[in-house]
């Protein structure tokens, strides 16, 4: 396996292009489920886990060609309507085959998802919401096997607010008759390309950006071309990059009203914005003020900017408390922090991170995607080497970090396992 060598102590400046969105990406992908033909995804990131994805779709007679940044998607062979655990393991986003597979086809064979090694993340919302759409569904041996001959409107209210249950019920509801209701449906960038996308398509959705989706149910969709938004998590990781490291950053292709309540934050702990419509400017604050976060569903603080944010308030000028409330034991990446001298105590969903004046470097190990981010950025700011171990779980999500932070000034390396 993979790892990064990281000197710290250089200041970022520069001029960093954001890649386009993984978890759009990988709604869009089995969204193509649902009509035969040729599909064109451009902006679309070079990840694993967009590989993998490409990889489950292919079982399922998906052809698939990647282009530099394009993916070309030809479903006109599918012919299989299994999800195996093979794939499906490696990660969670798996899952939206689930809604495309029923309503299209009438049956789904998917393996429960697995994924980052946190929290639980249960399936249950996208059960049942295929069920209330009229599908008999029964749980067999680790798999979840659906079968409709048409789904049927129904109306959805999620206990919780989520953007895979929403995202599968979106790409169910849009071929099922009748009108679906879904309540509470999640807001983020993500689910909003996706529902634009079905637009496109053919299909039929009001309420796209609120809370509450109405779809009235087509028969028939076509294929379309689309391109990939911005990926507003790797926005928020550059911000901080440069914010941690005391630089200079402008972040181009991005959209800052996709990251609105990040941006507020960081102008509260010093930093200088400037942007515009598809750009960001960050200077780094003087010294880093401690800012108390919650995360909260779209619009409010996300969770994928957790362990990030905690990197930062690890060299700030006093304490702060950061709260979970989407994940609460989101939190692996603490006791590693901690080895490179951040001074953060845990209570449940909560970490008080208390700034210190520098940290070191030191051996740390990955154990999910945004936990690997938060020990990048606090290596770039530690004195002396910080080795970052298990460096996959980065390219789940971030298209090349290693090269843009070079081009930032970092010093960063890759070093393959073949080399140690």
């Amino acid at each position: 396996m993979d790892k990064f060598i990281i000197r710290g102590g250089k200041k970022l400046k520069g001029t960093v292009t954001i890649s386009g969105a993984k978890n759009a990406a990988l709604a869009l992908m089995p969204a193509t489920l649902l009509a035969s033909g040729k599909y064109q995804l451009d902006n679309t990131p070079e990840l694993r886990d967009i590989a993998t994805m490409s990889r489950l779709l292919q079982t399922m007679g998906v052809d698939i060609e990647r282009r530099s940044h394009s993916l070309h998607l030809n479903t006109f062979r599918v012919n299989k309507f299994e999800a195996p655990y093979e794939h499906v393991k490696k990660m969670r986003a798996s899952i939206y085959v689930l809604g495309p597979l029923i309503a299209r086809y009438g049956y789904a064979k998917v393996s429960l998802p697995g994924g980052c090694a946190w929290g639980p993340r249960p399936v249950n919302l996208h059960i049942e919401a295929i069920r209330k759409l009229g599908a008999a569904v029964d749980i067999d041996q680790g798999y979840i096997i659906a079968r409709a001959k048409r789904l049927k409107a129904a109306k959805l209210a999620f206990d919780v607010s989520s953007v895979g249950a929403t995202g599968n019920a979106l790409m169910a509801a849009v071929l099922a008759k009748g009108t679906t209701i879904i309540e509470n449906a999640a807001m983020e960038p993500e689910i909003v390309a996706l529902a634009q996308f079905l637009m496109k398509m053919g299909a039929r959705i009001d309420g796209i950006s609120t809370t509450r989706l109405e779809i009235e149910g087509v028969d028939a969709l076509h294929p379309v071309d689309e391109t990939m938004i911005p990926d507003r998590i790797e926005t928020g990781t550059f911000l901080i990059a440069a914010a941690i490291t005391g630089g200079t950053v402008k972040l181009e292709r991005c959209k800052p009203n996709h990251c609105t309540a990040l941006l507020a934050k960081l102008e509260e702990a010093g930093a200088v914005l400037q942007m515009g419509d598809t750009w960001i400017k960050i200077k780094a604050p003087r010294a880093v003020e401690p800012v108390d976060v919650t995360t909260a569903v779209y619009p409010g603080f996300p969770t994928d900017m957790q362990a990030q944010w905690i990197a930062l308030m690890s060299i700030a000028k006093g304490s702060c408390m950061v709260t979970d409330s989407i994940y609460y034991d989101r939190f692996k990446h603490v006791p590693e922090l901690v080895r490179l001298g951040a001074d953060i105590e845990l209570s449940k969903n909560v970490a008080v991170v208390k700034g210190v004046k520098k940290l070191a470097g030191a051996k740390v190990m990955s154990t999910d995607l945004r936990a690997s981010a938060s020990l990048i950025l606090a290596g770039l700011v530690a004195e002396g080497k910080t080795e970052v171990l298990r460096v996959y779980h980065l390219d789940r999500g971030y298209e090349s970090i290693e090269k843009k932070l070079q081009q930032l000034g970092a010093d960063i390396r890759r070093v393959s396992g073949q080399e140690f």
